[in-house]
């Protein structure tokens, strides 16, 4: 899986951290369905890529944003013609997702590996949607985020209803989505949007990466697939715990991290 330098969507992936970055600078890596398509492939790419290829992605956006949203032109497509069929997919679900926009977001939890989005500049509209793919969130503090689709006559259909609850809360979601207000980085990190602030988010996110792609591939995406679960009836997740550490202990992956651990211990103590 090499640099693919000319599409909408690039990824490189190297020493387990598979770099994926919005490739439209010159429109703010707005979203088209080109866009969207792109990442939907190089998401399922990644999902069908073995534990030993990927242990964790960063999902960044080239030039000056993360991502402004729907593209403008898209818009005035809207105006000048019936846009029902817009974003239509003619291809199968993308896990319980049919449409093109929720499948751009979905599939990044369709991935094994965990997902870090590094956000810059804007994340608006859309774009927000698809950093609420991620698993982490690091955002820089000069960043902007909006949930703009009220203002445009819409709601966040890219799975932001049902994303950013769980996030913020049903009431803070409710208020961003209802006005479509700007807010900044400090904001975002206080109701619990992003994971954390990083100057360089792009460069903490990969370094982030690195390390989890460095620990046990089973152990890091049984835990994202678990921590998954964790909305879900207690049973179900209850199980699924037993399922996975019965599966990784005493495997070899497990005995090599126990190893390693081991000879870290050793070291620190002489």
């Amino acid at each position: 899986m090499g640099d693919q330098s000319k599409d909408l969507v690039v990824v490189e992936v190297r020493d387990g951290v598979a770099d994926v970055r919005l490739n439209r600078p010159e429109k703010l890596n707005a979203l088209g369905p080109g866009t969207m398509r792109a990442l939907v492939d190089v998401g399922q790419r990644l999902a069908a890529a073995p534990p030993e290829e990927v242990g964790a992605v960063v999902l960044s956006g080239e030039g000056r944003a993360f991502s402004a949203g729907l593209d403008f032109a898209e818009f005035e497509k809207m105006s000048e013609q019936d846009s029902s069929d817009l974003l239509a997919h003619d291809g199968p679900p993308v896990g319980v997702a049919e449409a093109l926009g929720q499948q751009a977001v979905h599939v990044w939890s369709l991935v094994g590996a965990p997902v870090i989005a590094a956000v810059h500049g804007v994340a608006f509209g859309g774009g927000l949607q698809v950093a609420l793919g991620a698993d982490l969130r690091l955002a820089a503090p000069d960043a902007r985020f909006s949930v703009t689709e009220v203002l445009w006559g819409l709601v966040p259909d890219m799975m932001g209803t049902q994303v950013l609850p769980g996030l913020v809360g049903r009431d803070v979601a409710l208020e961003l989505a209802l006005t479509g207000r700007t807010f900044g980085a400090e904001e975002a990190d206080r109701i619990g949007l992003v994971t954390r602030l990083a100057d360089d988010p792009r460069e903490a996110a990969l370094a982030l990466a690195a390390e989890v792609a460095g620990h046990s591939r089973g152990a890091t995406r049984g835990i994202k697939r678990l921590v998954g679960l964790a909305s879900g009836p207690l049973e179900e997740g209850l199980h699924a715990e037993q399922d996975v550490i019965g599966a990784l202990m005493g495997g070899e992956e497990q005995l090599a991290a126990v190893a390693r651990r081991m000879e870290s211990l050793g070291r620190s103590a002489r």
